[in-house]
């Protein structure tokens, strides 16, 4: 996968995050639990986005691991929601494991990207 295509699908994510939170019930937890879920998703992708755009191997680093963080944080978000049952398992599920994916794609991309600076800082 290329990074625009990682590009994309955390566009989508977010997009489908936006989607699913608009079809919670209006109770209070599912209200805040959705601006939470809406709020990691577009930060994910945001990140992202900004991480392609740094000037270093440094800053690119730093705004990827939030945009981990930030899609590591939906996964919880997604998990609460079906562990309260404010919706079925069965209409979160492909946006969870889109969640997961996106968590171990970010992680090796963090995990490559640490052991070249690591030997670019050898090397130099």
């Amino acid at each position: 996968m290329n990074a625009q295509e990682l590009r994309d699908r955390l566009k989508t994510f977010a997009y489908r995050s936006i989607k699913a939170c608009e079809s919670l019930p209006k109770s209070l937890a599912a209200q805040i639990i959705s601006k939470q879920l809406m709020r990691s998703a577009l930060s994910a992708a945001a990140n992202y986005r900004a991480a392609k755009r740094s000037q270093s191997k440094k800053q690119f680093l730093a705004k990827l691991n939030i945009a981990l963080e930030e899609i590591d944080e939906s996964s919880f978000w997604i998990e609460t929601l079906i562990d309260l049952q404010l919706i079925s398992e069965q209409k979160l599920k492909l946006l969870y494991d889109e969640s997961v994916e996106l968590v171990k794609i970010l992680s090796a991309t963090k995990n490559t990207t640490v052991k070249n600076l690591k030997k670019s800082q050898i090397t130099n």
